[in-house]
């Protein structure tokens, strides 16, 4: 597999001579500071590029070309956003950047509502069900909320909200309001609730209508330049805000492929998302999926019970990572074999704990600083040679 570092760009406190010392290969960035929406130029692109070659590292993967709201909900500016994506598409590949990864996430982009929960390896993000719960009900006081939640669960939040400190509710708004690393658009609750009501009234089935209409759209510019678009799951896969997310179970991503058939219409697999839900058989959904997985994510989570989960170490967690990671070295076997050019994967670590001397640091980024996140790695080297070794030696 090929080795790859998530890089946000000149702005981030992790410079380029990281991913080189943490032993990876390749960078994983995005044009972050361009809007969503907006074309990416040629020299946008190439100057970027250009950069990142400078240190002997190549552009791997972009991650994303943001899909907008717009796009999303059919908005005003459907049409031109949606010509800006395949001018980006273009401009990338004229600087041969050819993995695409992207997100059709409803609304937000991934969600959490902790940044700092303490474990024996770190400080870890967390989703709390119930946190979660509170925030929408009581401190965005969402008017269609009531409706959306269990009423046990409802509760629980309840008692949640009354005993968090004016300093935690705070927290709490910024942290589901805000955007994460990569995300890339902070709210407001006007312009929260503004946005939310683009939303409202569209089902899973139109949902994933306007999904598969955007692929009919850009997928064919993709196959003609030679771009591997490949679809990150819902961030958790769980409906927020009463929104329905469409790619977090073998049946959603099976329902995507089979409408859009194009091995261009591809799969970032991330295990730490698809791994939120017990059921989700994650070996097999490589197996299934396996020609058309693009690009991965090797992080993992621990299930708590009732939607809420914590980042786990790499290699623990919920999900066995070293059978994913098993499914995934059989994958490029079966590639070298039948000579694509793409028989690499590449894959990143993420979501690493901020641990020892990067929790006294101001501006690391929650899940993206540099001890975690080589550790992850590094974990995931022995995983693999180990494996390899194996294979090597029955």
């Amino acid at each position: 597999m090929k080795s790859t570092w998530r890089w946000f760009g000149p702005g981030d406190p992790v410079g380029l001579d990281a991913p080189t010392q943490a032993g990876a290969t390749g960078i994983v960035t995005s044009l972050h500071e361009l809007p969503d929406g907006d074309a990416w130029s040629h020299k946008a692109v190439a100057d970027r590029l250009a950069l990142i070659n400078g240190t002997g590292l190549e552009w791997s993967v972009v991650e994303s070309v943001p899909v907008s709201n717009a796009v999303k909900t059919r908005g005003k500016e459907y049409r031109r956003h949606l010509e800006n994506y395949k001018t980006s598409l273009r401009s990338l590949a004229a600087n041969d950047v050819r993995v695409v990864c992207y997100n059709f996430i409803p609304l937000v982009d991934w969600m959490r509502t902790d940044m700092r929960y303490p474990l024996k390896s770190g400080l870890a993000l967390r989703f709390d069900m119930i946190d979660f719960a509170a925030c929408d009900l009581f401190v965005l006081k969402r008017p269609e909320a009531v409706g959306d939640y269990e009423p046990a669960l409802a509760i629980k939040a309840e008692e949640r909200f009354r005993a968090m400190s004016p300093k935690r509710i705070e927290e709490l708004q910024s942290v589901v309001l805000a955007p994460l690393p990569g995300g890339t658009v902070a709210y407001g609750r006007e312009e929260f609730f503004r946005t939310f009501a683009q939303y409202k009234g569209i089902s899973e089935s139109d949902y994933r209508a306007t999904l598969v209409d955007f692929l009919n759209e850009v997928i064919p510019v993709a196959e003609e330049v030679g771009i591997r678009m490949c679809l990150h799951p819902d961030d958790p896969p769980i409906n927020l805000f009463g929104l329905k997310r469409i790619a977090g179970t073998v049946q959603q991503l099976r329902a995507i492929f089979d409408a859009v058939p194009s091995n261009a219409n591809g799969l970032t697999f991330c295990v730490g998302s698809l791994g939120v839900k017990a059921a989700n058989d994650l070996p097999a959904m490589v197996r299934e999926f396996g020609s058309r997985i693009h690009f991965a994510h090797l992080r993992n989570v621990t299930r708590e019970g009732g939607n809420s989960f914590h980042e786990a170490e790499h290699l623990g967690g919920s999900s066995d990572m070293v059978a994913v990671l098993a499914a995934l070295l059989d994958e490029e076997m079966d590639r070298r074999k039948q000579g694509r050019a793409d028989s690499s994967i590449p894959m990143r670590p993420d979501h690493g704990h901020l641990m020892l001397d990067d929790i006294g640091k101001k501006n690391s980024r929650p899940g993206y600083s540099a001890i975690g996140r080589l550790k992850g790695l590094a974990e995931l080297h022995g995983a693999i040679a180990a494996l390899a070794w194996s294979g090597a030696h029955h």
